[in-house]
């Protein structure tokens, strides 16, 4: 059988056309190709999107990536899916090259939960903008999670009673601020944790930063890659009276958070879905 992969642009065409504007990648590079591993895919094709790539018109585009490029034989896409020049392809016209150039075309007509709403990249930036990571994992398919090297921080959690990891944000990365339920993949093991977004109100109220507290875990991770997987929103972000006040509340927060994870790893609802089975397989769960 021929083998079967996934196409992607690099960097994504909006941040090419629009660089200075900020654009929530729900799913880095790296992790993308992470993912299309753990599907079984057989190769990934990522395409240098440059004023090259974006200078060709559709039929240049099936023409000389597709066909001569690539060799396809067979093209899925999504009822959406829009390229060449000025967007002047669609699945229309790409069915259209198609049958001229000697490829087949599938096209994948939107998929709907049972309210009847579509699974979108941009439902999922809008439930994630507003806290809401259960409702965006089961579109998604998998906890949603950010990727990044530990950070050193301010050492306040360690004055508090609750020292954390920090990890940066990418830029655009639009999660409402407050406290989740999390998990944290590290170091080949998976750890309970509480996870902050926020300004740090209480301090300084100054940039956003990401901050996990691992409930099981009092090692050092500075250096290390981590992801920091949302599992639930327990709060908003707010400022305290004093530090002895913050210290009850996150006392009160890693009490619940515990009970949700508890609970999440007795029945995880991912499970229901074949990426979150191919992640939790991955994870040792």
């Amino acid at each position: 059988a021929p083998p079967f992969g996934a196409m992607v642009f690099e960097p994504h065409p909006r941040a090419y056309f629009a660089p200075d504007a900020a654009l929530f990648r729900l799913t880095p590079l790296p992790y993308k190709l992470h993912l299309f591993e753990a599907f079984g895919l057989d190769l990934a094709v990522v395409l240098d999107f440059d004023a090259a790539l974006a200078g060709l018109s559709a039929r240049a585009f099936a023409e000389e990536v597709l066909v001569a490029g690539l060799g396809v034989r067979h093209v899925v896409v999504g009822a959406d899916f829009f390229f060449g020049k000025g967007r002047d392809g669609d699945p229309e016209v790409l069915c259209a090259l198609g049958a001229a150039l000697g490829f087949a075309v599938t096209v994948v007509d939107p998929v709907r939960d049972e309210t009847g709403e579509v699974f979108s990249s941009s439902r999922v930036r809008a439930l994630l903008e507003r806290g809401d990571v259960r409702a965006a994992a089961h579109v998604l398919g998998h906890w949603w999670r950010v990727i990044g090297q530990v950070t050193g921080g301010a050492g306040r959690g360690h004055g508090l009673g609750f020292p954390t990891v920090n990890v940066p944000m990418q830029p655009g990365q639009a999660l409402a601020h407050g406290i989740y339920a999390a998990r944290v993949h590290a170091l080949g093991a998976v750890h309970p944790a509480a996870a902050y977004l926020g300004t740090r109100p209480t301090f300084d109220d100054g940039p956003p930063v990401l901050e996990a507290f691992l409930l099981d875990f009092a090692g050092d991770l500075y250096g290390a890659e981590i992801a920091v997987e949302f599992i639930d929103f327990i709060r908003g972000d707010q400022a305290f009276e004093n530090e002895e006040a913050l210290r009850a509340e996150m006392a009160e927060d890693c009490r619940r958070i515990e009970a949700i994870l508890a609970e999440v790893a007795r029945d995880d609802p991912m499970l229901a879905y074949p990426l979150g089975r191919a992640l939790a397989r991955e994870a040792g769960a």
